[in-house]
């Protein structure tokens, strides 16, 4: 059975189905356990398949899968309005769509997925928001893609589901320049715990401060680390620093009904 993490402010909204689903519920074995609906992992394809179903399934989708897109860590953000063939998914980072009954999802293993909606105007959005993403702007280009269908941010609710955080996203002194050179207040969110030598990035608070300067009608925050939960979530990180030879991701999907 699933239960995926839900954000009390997309909860509320009519119309609105949502979840940040964990790696719980699904039928893939091994390193794949159980939920993984990366089509781009190792895992058994057919198994993979399943899971995204049930994904699809749980949120009332009139599919048996969730659209989801070619993850290349950029900004774009796609308008979609119908399920695209699993071997033929678009690149990009980001969707949006006002197609009933159509789900819409993003993959991640630590980066951050973002769920946007405007239930007045029963458009919804989803987006990848790794480092890259998130300062090339990716958020800010789906909150545009949702307008162009008739949203208007002063009505979009949004919400951070798990992301790796900052005791855990260790982080080299180009990372900081890179960041920095955007923008000198991105250094606050770079620390250097106490007994190390090395920089660690909090991704959510980041993420967090970028959807605030967008002007939607709210933003929240559910997002337990990645990284420190094995049993809930895969985390890219955690398999690298294990010299695991792959690993699983988990979806985060939305829906108007």
């Amino acid at each position: 059975m699933l239960s995926p993490l839900q954000a009390d402010s997309l909860s509320i909204l009519p119309g609105i189905r949502h979840g940040f689903f964990t790696r719980q519920g699904g039928v893939s074995r091994g390193l794949y356990a159980s939920l993984n609906c990366g089509p781009g992992s190792k895992d058994d394809a057919v198994s993979v398949i399943e899971n995204r179903s049930l994904v699809a399934q749980h949120l009332g989708s009139f599919s048996d899968d969730v659209q989801t897109v070619y993850q290349i860590h950029s900004a774009t953000a796609l308008t979609v309005d119908r399920l695209t063939a699993r071997d033929e998914l678009p690149k990009g980072d980001a969707l949006v769509t006002r197609a009933r009954g159509l789900a819409i999802g993003v993959l991640t293993a630590d980066c951050a997925p973002v769920l946007f909606a405007d239930p007045e105007a029963g458009v919804v959005g989803a987006a990848h928001a790794g480092w890259r993403g998130a300062l090339g702007g990716v958020l800010e280009a789906t909150v545009a893609a949702m307008e162009e269908l008739g949203a208007d941010r002063q009505r979009i609710f949004a919400a951070l589901g798990p992301a790796i955080g900052p005791k855990s996203y260790e982080v080299g002194p180009e990372f900081v320049t890179a960041f920095e050179a955007a923008s000198a207040d991105n250094a606050r969110f770079f620390t250097i715990p106490k007994g190390r030598a090395t920089p660690h990035f909090d991704l959510p608070g980041f993420v967090m401060d970028r959807l605030g300067r967008l002007g939607l009608k709210h933003s929240e925050r559910q997002s337990p680390c990645t990284y420190e939960n094995e049993s809930m979530f895969f985390s890219f990180r955690r398999t690298t620093h294990r010299k695991e030879p792959d690993y699983g991701r988990q979806i985060s999907a939305i829906v108007v009904t």
